[in-house]
């Protein structure tokens, strides 16, 4: 266990629907700093599940390990991802859809960061969009009725993600009043309608219109998450590319959604953070999400 600083949204530095660009820093609120105590997961993995907490850590290594070529990781790991939801994940999986991914690299000159923000990916609202947009609409109003879920399946590239590691906070240490929607903006391009993917076309934003969304439009939705003494953090010290962590964005079943079970974890507050036992030397911190 050690103590480390978190940034969670500051709820007084802004007015309206908050909103932040997925191409940078750029955002209508600001962070502040808050020291709170991390546990490493090492040694007791098999206490935390997807539907329990929220995340869970496997050993599961990759044929993939580069990560450099779009088509090896669109026609390999997509399938090894698949495959690996498909034997972790309770009960049996009807359908695995694999929407996009990102990788991170932490170099001053790339656009995708580790963020360092306490925060969940996908509100309710953005799950059931993620379903529309992927799916054919009359299967995707069938598969709406039932059970679905986004999971982010996180891995570390190359080394040890003990550079900017990632932290979890159980769901169990959570209310539904810690979380607060905030508009996730794009940039606005006139091809948009006919191809709305936005990897690889990012951009190292401009000092001078951090705070203006001229330029951008609102297409995702995410949580920000409001600080809480009670929140439990964890992490899993020095990870390895061939460990992988799930994280749940959204259940449809989890407790207080529609098709809610008391004592099943909706999602999972995570962010990136500075572990001060990380030594001077350690290599920046490369992962795919």
């Amino acid at each position: 266990m050690t103590t480390a600083t978190f940034k969670y949204i500051d709820q007084s530095t802004y007015q309206g629907k908050p909103w932040s660009k997925v191409d940078g820093p750029g955002t209508s609120f600001a962070l502040k700093d808050h020291q709170r105590t991390v546990t490493s997961l090492r040694g007791q993995e098999d206490q935390f599940s997807t539907e329990n907490s929220g995340f869970a850590v496997y050993n599961h290594p990759a044929n993939e390990k580069s990560f450099t070529e779009d088509s090896a990781i669109r026609n390999g790991y997509y399938a090894e991802v698949e495959s690996m939801l498909r034997s972790r994940l309770p009960g049996k999986v009807k359908k695995v859809v694999i929407f996009d991914h990102t990788i991170r690299r932490r170099d001053k000159n790339s656009p995708r960061q580790p963020v360092q923000q306490v925060h969940v990916d996908q509100t309710p609202g953005a799950a059931v969009a993620r379903v529309r947009r992927h799916l054919p609409e009359e299967e995707a109003e069938e598969l709406l009725k039932g059970r679905y879920a986004i999971i982010n399946v996180w891995r570390p590239i190359a080394n040890p993600a003990t550079d900017f590691p990632l932290a979890v906070v159980d769901w169990r240490s959570t209310f539904p009043s810690d979380f607060i929607a905030v508009d996730l903006l794009y940039p606005s391009r006139p091809d948009a309608y006919k191809n709305d993917d936005d990897r690889g076309r990012e951009k190292l934003p401009d000092e001078d219109t951090l705070q203006s969304k001229e330029g951008y439009e609102a297409k995702g939705e995410t949580f920000a998450v409001a600080p809480r003494e009670g929140h439990r953090f964890y992490y899993v010290k020095d990870m390895r590319p061939e460990e992988v962590m799930l994280l749940k964005c959204f259940d449809s079943a989890g407790e207080g959604e529609r098709l809610g079970k008391k004592g099943l974890a909706v999602r999972t507050p995570h962010t990136a953070f500075v572990d001060p036992q990380t030594p001077e030397s350690a290599p920046g911190r490369q992962s795919i999400e």
